[in-house]
C-alpha cells in the first residue's frame, strides 16, 4: 500500500476455573478450562469458582459438594435443552459459546437464558482469540542485549488488543470474554504442554487490556495439579501472582487513550489492520458506524474510516476534518458522491487521492486494504507528523505493545506493558504530559520501583531497565501520589 497510499505526504466443554479475587472490577478475570473428572481440592487452592459444562450434572453435584461456585458454559442450539433440565440454585452464572453461529441467533439464546435463569450472569464468549506470542523470530541474546532476527523491521506479533476492542464497540454491555487454542506443533509441547512463561503472557495480556480471558490448562498440568504436584502447583502460584497483578490497580481507571479513531460497521471489514495498528503501537479506538456522534470524534487527529457512509456519518467525518483533523477513508462496495469532492483531489498514490477541507483533509483509498502491514505503518508516519499528537512512543521495543490508560483528574495517567517475546529488555517509553513520578511495578516483585522521569517539551520520558513480561507504570504529576 506504500505505492497506493503516500501518507507521509498527506499528512471444548470442560471444566473451567474461574480466577476471581474479593473486590475486583468489572473486567480481568482469567477461566481455566480443565477437561479432566478430578479436580484440585477447594481448600489447597485459593480458586474457588468453576464452570463446567451445562449436562455435567455429576460434576456440578461434585463441584458444589466441595465448595465450589458453579458456572456453566453452553453452546449456542442447546439453550432450550438447558433452560428445561438445569436447576438454576446450582449455578453461580452462564457462559454461551456462540461457535460459529449468525447474530440474530446468539441474540435469541442470549434472550432465552436470560428469561429462563432470571438474575444470573449470561456471558457470551469470542472463542476465536489467537495464542498471544512471537511467531517466525528467533530472539537471541548478543552482548547480553535481546535481539530479534527477522527479514523485516517488525517482529510478527500475534496480540488480541484488536479483538478485544472490537468486543467493546460490538458489544459494550459486557467485558470482553474470550478464549483461544495453545498452539502445540512441538513434539514437547504435545506432550506437556506450554511453558509457564506462555501461561503468564495471556493472563497479562487479558489484564493489560482490561479483558476476561478463559485459560485452557493442558491435560498433563491438569492432572498433575490434582494430584498436588509440587512443579504444577508452582505453575498455578505464578498464575494467581500475575492475576493478581493485573488486579492490584486502581478501580477508576479510565478509558484507553488513543489518537486514531477507527469508524467501522462490520470487524470483518477492519480487523486486520487494526490488529496492524494493534503490533505498532498505534494507540487507537474503536467506533461504531451507526452510532457516530460529532462529541465522540473529539480527541482524536485522525480517522480510519472502513464502513458505508451515511449522511450523518458523512457530516461527522467532514466536521472532523473541516476543524483541523485528517481522515482516511477506505472506500468499499458502490462509489457516491461526497460533499468533500467538489474541491480539487491531489495524488496521494497508485490508488489514492486527497480533499482539502477546511483546516484537514479527507485521503480516499480506493478498494479495501491490500497490505495491512503497510497500511498501519503509514498511519504510524501520519500522526508521526504532528509531534504534539503522538500519546505514546516506545524504542528498543519491538516486541512491546504498550496501552496508555487516563485516569480521572488529569493528574494520573497509567501505562499497561506487555512483552510478548518473554525476555527482560530495556524499554524507552515517551508520553505526552508532564510528570514529575514515575513509579513501575511487575508481578515478579512487590510494588513500587521509582524511575527517573525526563521532561521533552510536552513530553516526558522514562527508561524501563528490564521488562520480561508484564509491566506498569503509573505517572504523577505534580506531587506524587502514594500507592
Amino acid at each position: 500500500m506504500r505505492a497506493g497510499l503516500n501518507l507521509m505526504c498527506v499528512r471444548n466443554r470442560a471444566l473451567i476455573l474461574v480466577c476471581l479475587l474479593a473486590a475486583t472490577p468489572g473486567w480481568s478475570k482469567v477461566l481455566l478450562r480443565w477437561t479432566l473428572p478430578s479436580m484440585p481440592a477447594a481448600a489447597t487452592v485459593d480458586i474457588k469458582d468453576l464452570v463446567v459444562s451445562w449436562d455435567a450434572e455429576a460434576l456440578i453435584r461434585n463441584a458444589r459438594s466441595q465448595g465450589y461456585r458453579v458456572y456453566v458454559e453452553v453452546p449456542v442450539g442447546q439453550a432450550a435443552d438447558m433452560a428445561r433440565s438445569t436447576d438454576k440454585n446450582n449455578l453461580a452464572g452462564i457462559i454461551l459459546n456462540p461457535g460459529d453461529s449468525q447474530p440474530v441467533q446468539i441474540d435469541d439464546e442470549l434472550q432465552r437464558l436470560r428469561s429462563a435463569y432470571p438474575g444470573l450472569p449470561v456471558l457470551l464468549l469470542n472463542p476465536k482469540a489467537k495464542q498471544p506470542q512471537l511467531k517466525g523470530q528467533l530472539v537471541i541474546k548478543r552482548d547480553g542485549i535481546l535481539q530479534v532476527t527477522s527479514p523485516t523491521a517488525q517482529p510478527w506479533i500475534d496480540t488480541n488488543l484488536a479483538l478485544v476492542r472490537l468486543d467493546q464497540a460490538f458489544s459494550p454491555a459486557q467485558t470482553p470474554l474470550y478464549e483461544f487454542q495453545w498452539d502445540v506443533s512441538d513434539p514437547q509441547q504435545q506432550e506437556h504442554g506450554p511453558d509457564a512463561a506462555d501461561y503468564l503472557l495471556a493472563v497479562a495480556e487479558a489484564g493489560a487490556f482490561h479483558a476476561d480471558l478463559i485459560l485452557d490448562l493442558h491435560p498433563m498440568l491438569q492432572t498433575d495439579l490434582s494430584r498436588n504436584d509440587p512443579a504444577a502447583l508452582a505453575v498455578l502460584d505464578q498464575i494467581e501472582r500475575y492475576l493478581a497483578f493485573t488486579l492490584r490497580r486502581d478501580k477508576n481507571v479510565g478509558e484507553p487513550e488513543a489518537n486514531v479513531g477507527v469508524v467501522t460497521d462490520s470487524s470483518q471489514k477492519s480487523y486486520e489492520p487494526i490488529n496492524l495498528f494493534a503490533r505498532h503501537n498505534i494507540p487507537f479506538a474503536v467506533l461504531k458506524a451507526s452510532e457516530l456522534k460529532p462529541q465522540s470524534l473529539e480527541g482524536f487527529s485522525l480517522l480510519v474510516v472502513f464502513a458505508t457512509l451515511d449522511g450523518p456519518t458523512t457530516k461527522a467525518i467532514a466536521d472532523f476534518a473541516s476543524k483541523g483533523g485528517v481522515v482516511v477513508v477506505v472506500m468499499l462496495g458502490a462509489q457516491v458522491a461526497y460533499p468533500w469532492q467538489t474541491g480539487q483531489p491531489v495524488p496521494a498514490g497508485e490508488h489514492s487521492v486527497a480533499y482539502a477541507t477546511g483546516k484537514g483533509r479527507i485521503i480516499e483509498l480506493q478498494g479495501p486494504v491490500i497490505d495491512p502491514e503497510t497500511f498501519a505503518q503509514d498511519i504510524r508516519r501520519l500522526i508521526g507528523t504532528d509531534k504534539d499528537k503522538v500519546e505514546i512512543s516506545l524504542w528498543n521495543a519491538l516486541t512491546v505493545i504498550a496501552v496508555p490508560y487516563s485516569v480521572p483528574g488529569g493528574r494520573e495517567k497509567l501505562v499497561e506493558l506487555i512483552n510478548y517475546a518473554q525476555e527482560p529488555i530495556p524499554v524507552q517509553v515517551q508520553v505526552k504530559g508532564s510528570f514529575s513520578s514515575v513509579l513501575y511495578e511487575t508481578p515478579d516483585r512487590a510494588c513500587c520501583e521509582s524511575l527517573t522521569p525526563v521532561q521533552r517539551g510536552e513530553f516526558t520520558e522514562f527508561v524501563i531497565p528490564a521488562l520480561r513480561i508484564a509491566g506498569r507504570v503509573r505517572l504523577t504529576s505534580g506531587r506524587p501520589t502514594a500507592h
